[in-house]
Formats: C-alpha cells, sequence, structure tokens
C-alpha cells in the first residue's frame, strides 16, 4: 500500500511539472504572437498603449516562472521594443531594464531560443546611447550579436540584426551577405507575422544597402580619375 501512495505521489508530481511546462510554454507563445501584432500591425499611440501593456504581462509571466529564460528573453525583447518606440528619458530606463532582463536569461540559459537573448542584447549595446547617457557599446554589440549569430547561424533574426549592426558601421558588402542570408532563413511555422515583418525590413535594409554600394563604387571610378 505504500508503494502504492508513493507511486501515485510521484505520477501526480509528474503530470503537475507537466501541466506547468505546457503552461509556461503557452504564456511565452502568447507574448511573442503580441508581441509580432504590436510591432508590424500597430502605429503610434495605440502602438505605445499595447507595448504599454504587454510588458505588465510579461513582467507578470516572469514572476510566475522566475526561472524560464525564455519568459525572461521575451520580457526584455518587449521593453526594449517599446523603448524603440517611447523615445525620451523614458525609453533609457525601459532600455537598461531590458539589459537587466536578457542578462538574467543568459545567466539561466543562454541557448534558449536559439541564442535570442544574446542576439537582443548585441542590439541594445548597438542602439542605446553610449556614456555618459547610457551604456552603449560597439564592441560589446558585436561580441553578442556573434555569440547570437554562432548559436543560430542560420536563424532570421540572428543573421537580420548582425547585418544591421555592420551596416550600421558602414560596412556594407559584409552587410547585405548577412541581410540575404536572413532572407533566405526558412520560415517559422508559429511565427508568420514576425516573419512577414522581417522579411519586409529586410527587403527596405537590401534596398538600401544596394544604394550605398552604388555610391561607394561611382566614389571608387571618381576618384581613379
Amino acid at each position: 500500500m505504500k508503494n502504492l501512495f508513493k507511486i501515485s505521489a510521484l505520477l501526480l508530481t509528474l503530470l503537475t511539472s507537466f501541466f506547468a511546462v505546457a503552461d509556461s510554454q503557452k504564456s511565452v507563445e502568447q507574448l511573442q504572437q503580441r508581441w509580432a501584432e504590436i510591432n508590424y500591425n500597430l502605429e503610434g499611440k495605440a502602438q505605445k498603449e499595447a507595448f504599454e501593456a504587454l510588458v505588465i504581462k510579461a513582467e507578470s509571466i516572469t514572476i510566475s516562472y522566475p526561472n524560464m529564460a525564455e519568459a525572461g528573453t521575451w520580457q526584455g525583447i518587449i521593453k526594449s521594443s517599446y523603448a524603440g518606440v517611447k523615445g525620451g528619458l523614458g525609453a533609457l530606463s525601459l532600455a537598461k531594464s531590458s539589459r537587466k532582463d536578457l542578462e538574467k536569461a543568459i545567466e539561466i540559459d543562454g541557448d534558449a531560443m536559439s541564442g535570442s537573448a544574446y542576439t537582443s542584447l548585441g542590439t541594445l549595446y548597438a542602439k542605446v546611447p553610449g556614456w555618459p547617457l547610457a551604456f552603449g557599446d560597439d564592441n560589446k554589440a558585436k561580441e553578442l550579436l556573434e555569440k547570437g549569430l554562432a548559436i543560430n547561424p542560420n536563424g532570421i533574426d540572428s543573421n537580420y540584426f548582425y547585418a544591421d549592426y555592420l551596416a550600421e558601421q558602414k560596412h556594407y558588402e559584409q552587410a547585405e551577405k548577412y541581410f540575404l542570408k536572413a532572407q533566405q532563413a526558412p520560415a517559422r511555422p508559429n511565427r508568420p507575422v514576425a516573419d512577414k515583418g522581417r522579411q519586409d525590413e529586410i527587403k527596405a535594409a537590401l534596398n538600401h544597402i544596394h544604394k550605398q554600394l552604388k555610391k561607394q563604387n561611382s566614389a571608387n571610378i571618381t576618384n581613379r580619375r
């Protein structure tokens, strides 16, 4: 009888754990789907208000699952995206909070979500102002972005954000290479809105890159004369 109780208790524990994992994964999927809708389908005031609400939801999920790297990663991504549309001093505080979230996610499991925390943190370092206003650092950005790319060499986001960094550094030929690789990345069946939005960004980025390369080529021809 005691053995039966032990087996029953073990099964109950396993079932509880299984449902907890399923619930946490579902919560994270809801975050990523809502992020894509807000980031690509909304604008202006509606977008800001939606991001503000999503930050609150992400924080509640992270509190419920404090040791889940995916939840922490999405909390950081959402805050950094909100910072991008909010602007001003409030954006800096959001960026700093996002950095903490992503650093913690890396501590828990840097490989989670195919290294997305590295890629997102690297993008933060590339985009925010440097000292004394904030923590922006191009060298740190490159290091983190390359870590994300090493974990997910064929991913759409890892290649896109590394290419974007290279373009900001005016390394246009290298940037074109990684934008094209991002363009050829396999589709993610559970993220159609995010994939479409990212592919549109890649097309726009490639158009810009091609214009810059034409300017460089024209300048080189002129200098040779």
